[in-house]
């Protein structure tokens, strides 16, 4: 096994995995002080992150961080790599790979290029070593664009998930969302649902009824209701109006297994999904959602840091060709990202390493009542993802779920961003 070390005065700090060095290097965060692998001291956090910026890229393909045998996410990972388009960078280690990063050369063809040939490790390791303007400068790079009835991600564009939650999937009550997120040009990146009962009969309705309004008044975006895809198998075969295929993921087998899903499952979903052919300008449907804290709230992260394991799940969702994928990145709560410099950092990382993987990265840009942040919190957080050229955001009535009982951004919250950026909705809405 590799020790990692680095000397501050005559104090050397040693690291005996590559996990453990990850961990110790990752900015305070309060779910791996819960973990009980954060760095004991900023002291250590930066003679971490100075033995991290020396580690070859290649050492990421020599030590897994969760085992080989045991782990399908870590077999996929490896699965991925494409040794072609790791070419280019393969001589470098974690600080050169930020050095290029920021440079003029790393253009969007280039950073394109590169997508397959990094690793999920690799990624999250050079973000660490990142301040937050690093993170925005680079991600501004990237574009990951997708279409279904319309398209997203294209450059000067921001897209919204109109969210029309209702605490007793009410539909009046949820068609009264949708006309107002409508009116404020919201939902282009679809009109989806969090059904307060998630059974099949209710997501049935709840689909039926936005189809109907897509269909009456035309309007070129997709649905979607965020039930487990084992619902949405059923829903099809059913014959159900399913426009995307909604699914949570982690970036471990074990914290996938807790969602009651599988690499395999998501093939069969994916493949239904496909089946339908419900797309105008593309056939990109699936929908996941991430957050950072998922593997450590299942007990399944296996040692490695939130962030690490957040940034494993992209892998799973660019398996699969996603038209939508966020993280949901201070709904988990202060277990994990304790208030709004966790929060703000966490974003800004997820949609920065989501980017550089060839992931659409949108993020719901959220928290919790019981954490240490607020709406002006959130008011930040959305300015500088949108300067980052995030895919999408959420709209909701007031900023607030009154279904998940969470605070988020709403509908006059994606105009600001729109008109402050000069940002426009997907060219078909």
């Amino acid at each position: 096994m590799t020790i990692y070390s680095h000397r501050v005065g005559i104090r050397e700090y040693r690291f005996g995995s590559l996990a453990q060095l990850l961990a110790k290097a990752t900015p305070l965060r309060s779910g791996d002080v819960l973990a009980g692998i954060a760095a004991d001291t900023a002291e250590e956090r930066v003679a971490a992150q100075r033995a991290l910026a020396e580690v070859p890229l290649t050492r990421f393909l020599e030590e897994w961080l969760i085992d080989y045998e045991q782990d399908e996410v870590t077999r996929l990972i490896a699965a991925q790599h494409d040794r072609a388009a790791f070419a280019p960078i393969a001589g470098l280690c974690v600080g050169e790979l930020r050095d290029w990063l920021l440079s003029e050369q790393a253009d969007t063809a280039a950073l394109t290029a590169l997508q397959r040939g990094l690793t999920p490790e690799m990624v999250s390791a050079v973000s660490k070593l990142m301040r937050l303007q690093d993170l925005i400068l680079v991600a501004k790079k990237c574009q990951v664009v997708t279409r279904f009835r319309n398209t997203v991600g294209l450059p000067g564009r921001l897209s919204t998930r109109l969210q029309p939650n209702h605490p007793t999937d009410d539909l009046s009550g949820i068609a009264a969302s949708l006309v107002d997120g409508l009116l404020y040009g919201n939902g282009d990146a679809t009109l989806g649902i969090n059904p307060a009962t998630d059974n099949v009969p209710t997501v049935s309705r709840l689909l039926h009824m936005l189809d109907e309004v897509i269909r009456n008044y035309e309007i070129p975006t997709q649905s979607c209701v965020l039930t487990h895809v084992t619902n949405t198998l059923q829903l099809i075969e059913q014959g159900a109006p399913v426009d995307l295929v909604f699914q949570s993921i982690a970036g471990t087998q074990k914290a996938n297994e807790s969602f009651g899903i599988s690499l395999s499952l998501l093939r069969e979903a994916h493949e239904a999904g496909l089946s339908l052919r419900r797309g105008s300008v593309g056939n990109q449907l699936m929908y996941f959602e991430t957050g950072q804290g998922s593997a450590l709230s299942a007990n399944a992260h296996h040692g490695v840091d939130q962030q690490t394991c957040e940034v494993r799940a992209y892998a799973v969702a660019r398996e699969f060709d996603p038209f939508l994928v966020n993280s949901v990145v201070g709904f988990i709560g202060p277990e994990y990202l304790y208030d709004s410099k966790q929060i703000i950092r966490a974003g800004l990382e997820d949609h920065f390493c989501a980017k550089l993987l060839g992931v659409p990265m949108g993020c719901d840009i959220c928290y919790t009542n019981h954490a240490e942040a607020n709406q002006d919190d959130m008011d930040a957080l959305l300015t500088l993802l949108g300067n980052a050229g995030i895919n999408f955001i959420m709209g909701i009535p007031g900023s607030d779920d009154v279904m998940l009982n969470y605070q988020t951004t709403s509908f006059h919250d994606a105009l600001y961003a729109r008109r402050v950026m000069g940002l426009r909705p997907a060219p078909e809405f």
